[in-house]
C-alpha cells in the first residue's frame, strides 16, 4: 500500500496533481533504495512498521544515518557522499514531488549550528545548498 497525500473532498485537479506529487515521492524513495541498496533493511523497516511507503517518514531515517555516516559513527553505513550525490541529482531535475521530499525532509531536518553533524552542510552540492540558504538561511 502505498499513500496518496490526496485531500479528501479536494478538487479533482488537486486530487490529480496531489498524486502526481505524492507517486513522484514514492518513486524517489524507491529510486534511492535501488541506487544505494544499504538502505534496503531501512526500507523494509519503514514499510513493514508504516504499513506502506510514507516517504517523508522515510527520510527521516536516511538524514539520521546520512548523518551518521558523515560524523563516522557508524562504520558499516552508507556513506554519506554517495547520499548527498544521489539527492542532489535528482534536486537538479526540478521534480515537485522529489523537491518537497528533499527539501522538507531532507534538508530541513538537517543538524542546526549547535547540533554534531551540521558541517554535512558544507558538502551540500550547489542546488541542495541553495535550496538549504533559502529554508534555513542561518544554517
Amino acid at each position: 500500500m502505498t499513500t496518496t497525500g490526496e485531500t479528501p473532498g479536494a478538487a479533482p485537479g488537486l486530487r490529480s496533481a496531489q498524486s502526481v506529487q505524492s507517486a513522484q515521492s514514492v518513486q524517489l524513495v524507491s529510486d534511492l533504495v535501488t541506487r544505494i541498496p544499504e538502505f534496503r533493511d531501512v526500507y523494509e523497516n519503514h514499510v513493514f512498521h508504516q504499513g506502506g511507503v510514507h516517504p517523508h517518514v522515510f527520510f527521516w531515517d536516511v538524514v539520521q544515518d546520512t548523518v551518521r555516516s558523515f560524523l563516522g559513527e557508524s562504520p558499516c553505513a552508507t556513506d554519506w557522499r554517495r547520499t548527498l550525490a544521489f539527492l542532489e541529482e535528482q534536486s537538479c531535475r526540478g521534480v515537485l514531488g522529489v523537491d518537497e521530499v528533499i527539501v522538507t525532509s531532507f534538508l530541513g531536518d538537517l543538524p542546526s549550528p549547535h547540533e554534531p553533524g551540521h558541517a554535512i552542510v558544507q558538502q551540500l552540492g550547489p542546488v541542495m545548498a541553495a535550496k538549504f540558504v533559502r529554508i534555513r538561511p542561518l544554517g
